[in-house]
């Protein structure tokens, strides 16, 4: 039901009954690492390109979501998902894999709340019973498209962020046990001339502003309402000017319930930069570490805005600024 301007609330709320998160040995050192169900040691997992390790990490997300949900494959009606590679291919040649009626999607790292959203939708609405959602990165293949090979050894900025190598999926039903998906905001695409591709977290702050105070004037809530709220990969940069652009506009969200998964991934000592990045910060970060918390009954309401920056390589040699877009999504328990 379309709450607002561009709000979605879900009458049956539907349930997350069950997700997953995979990462890499980097992932392995950080902050979050119990809260993965599997963690290679090898950033390669043992194919011959880093395009199709992404590939197997969403294969792998998703499988174990599908077999922790206890739902056979063939029940699923759908499977939702995008990733930052030319033309999705991650997702797409996954979704071979997997050979499940495939919804293909980008929005950069804004993909797996976009993803969660339709999945909520498509179950509540009736349009299906099951859907499986989930997103991936790989650091090195993200690198080699978006900016220099890691292997140049090109010196970066303190505004660069570092892309998670994982992938991070949900299980989708009307019906069922675990946290349950209240509303979705669909975000506009917000360009406020940022054209440096090593600062996205600037790039994508204002877009995740404006979602999170449309989000809140669309429901009529209070920011207290939740007991977290998240931006998806604004890291340190992005995240301290979304937090005083919010202050500008008077929405005042206390700091201990404003984050970022960002900034929640790796430890302090690991040389990330600004923090985290990639279609896999806010799917781990969500389906493991929020979703855990949620289970053990440290959180019972949280919305999650997952950011995007809509650039392309072709774009950034034709000199256009980076358009940013964010999508939030309410999950309660």
């Amino acid at each position: 039901m379309i709450k607002g301007h561009q709000s979605w609330v879900f009458n049956s709320k539907p349930v997350i009954i069950s997700s997953s998160a995979v990462g890499g040995p980097f992932e392995a050192k950080g902050n979050l690492a119990e809260d993965f169900d599997i963690l290679h040691d090898d950033i390669w997992l043992g194919q011959d390109s880093f395009e199709k390790s992404e590939k197997k990490l969403l294969e792998e997300a998703c499988e174990i979501a599908i077999k922790k949900g206890k739902v056979k494959k063939e029940d699923i009606n759908f499977m939702i998902s995008g990733d930052l590679m030319n033309q999705i291919i991650t997702s797409s040649f996954a979704a071979r894999t997997l050979a499940i009626p495939y919804l293909g999607i980008f929005g950069a790292c804004s993909s797996s709340m976009e993803g969660l959203a339709l999945a909520a939708q498509l179950v509540d609405s009736g349009a299906a019973q099951y859907v499986v959602c989930g997103t991936a990165s790989h650091n090195a293949a993200a690198e080699k498209q978006f900016r220099y090979p890691t292997e140049y050894g090109g010196q970066k900025p303190p505004t660069a962020q570092w892309t998670v190598t994982g992938a991070g999926a949900a299980l989708v039903s009307r019906e069922g046990n675990g946290p349950r998906i209240t509303s979705a905001t669909i975000g506009k695409v917000v360009d406020m001339g940022i054209s440096d591709p090593f600062n996205m977290g600037a790039a994508m702050a204002p877009a995740a502003v404006d979602t999170i105070e449309a989000h809140f004037r669309d429901l009529n809530i209070d920011p207290t309402y939740y007991d977290l709220i998240s931006t998806g990969d604004l890291g340190k940069i992005g995240h301290e000017i979304a937090a005083e652009l919010l202050r500008k506009d008077g929405l005042k969200i206390p700091e201990d319930i404003l984050t970022d998964c960002g900034t929640l991934m790796y430890r302090k000592d690991q040389p990330v930069f600004a923090g985290a990045s990639g279609c896999a910060c806010a799917a781990t970060v969500t389906y493991g570490h929020f979703l855990n918390r949620m289970k053990k009954g440290e959180l019972k309401r949280i919305l999650v805005i997952a950011t995007g920056a809509l650039l392309s390589p072709m774009s950034y040699q034709q000199k256009e600024s980076i358009p940013g877009v964010a999508h939030a999504v309410s999950i309660e328990i």
